[in-house]
């Protein structure tokens, strides 16, 4: 595992987008997974400003969503379709066609998310996952107790969760969906890279356990300790858990790789 440990949430994204944007100009045809959420905003902003700039391009991008809430439309505001596209897709040059998406209006769960396995298998697999950390430690929707060996499947969200997203939702848990269609770990595992960024104190626990628990599906991101390039990507706040000897380890360890 390597942890890069920023200053802030800005240097977080920034760092973030630079990788993204090296492994797009270093392979063309990149298979990238994506997330929602307020945590990979930045990120996104900084890849959009690289498109217009003429950075890089994702003509030959192909991207898989991590979820989508089950019942709500595409065209719903708070619908992960509609985020992605207001907050990324609709800003740069990714052709339709190449963007996957899970859908939650889908009349056959079982057969959408076996689908959805089979395309990703059939893209050749994804080659950089980016993924945000939930406070207890969920990857995805992946909660606390899921499965380790988990695909892509329907999943109950727990209240934690759902009071977290009510933000999104004016505050208003009762409109938050409790399902949701979410990539599995086992999933997220068969990654060749994965990226987990994460912000603030609030996240802090869960980096600790991502980084120096054990591997338990009490915590899900423990589980890419078993992953064989993982980057955790964190400010100060979030990293605030860790050991002193821990985190003057991985500062060392990138201040040699500059």
């Amino acid at each position: 595992m390597r942890v890069i440990i920023k200053p802030d949430y800005q240097s977080v994204c920034r760092w973030s987008a630079e990788y993204i944007a090296a492994k797009i100009n270093n392979q063309k045809h990149l298979v990238l997974g994506l997330p929602t959420g307020s945590t990979p905003l930045g990120v996104y902003a900084e890849l959009i400003k690289k498109v217009k700039k003429g950075e890089i391009s994702f003509k030959d991008v192909i991207t898989f969503n991590m979820d989508e809430y089950v019942g709500l439309t595409p065209q719903d505001p708070q619908s992960y379709h509609y985020f992605m596209n207001e907050n990324f897709f609709n800003h740069i040059d990714i052709k339709k066609e190449n963007i996957h998406i899970l859908d939650g209006m889908s009349n056959d769960f079982n057969k959408e998310c076996e689908n959805y396995e089979t395309m990703i298998k059939a893209s050749g697999g994804i080659d950089l996952f980016l993924g945000g950390l939930g406070e207890d430690g969920h990857i995805a929707f992946n909660e606390p107790f899921s499965s380790l060996s988990s695909r892509t499947r329907i999943k109950t969200l727990t209240t934690d969760t759902i009071k977290v997203n009510s933000r999104f939702f004016d505050n208003d848990i009762s409109r938050v969906p409790s399902q949701a269609l979410t990539v599995g770990i086992a999933t997220i595992m068969d990654a060749k890279e994965v990226i987990i960024m994460a912000s603030s104190h609030k996240k802090a626990p869960a980096v600790y356990h991502a980084v120096e628990g054990y591997i338990s599906h009490k915590w899900p991101v423990s589980a890419l300790q078993n992953h064989p390039h993982c980057i955790i990507v964190c400010d100060e706040e979030a990293a605030s858990r860790l050991e002193a000897e821990t985190i003057q380890y991985f500062k060392d360890i990138e201040a040699k790789m500059l």
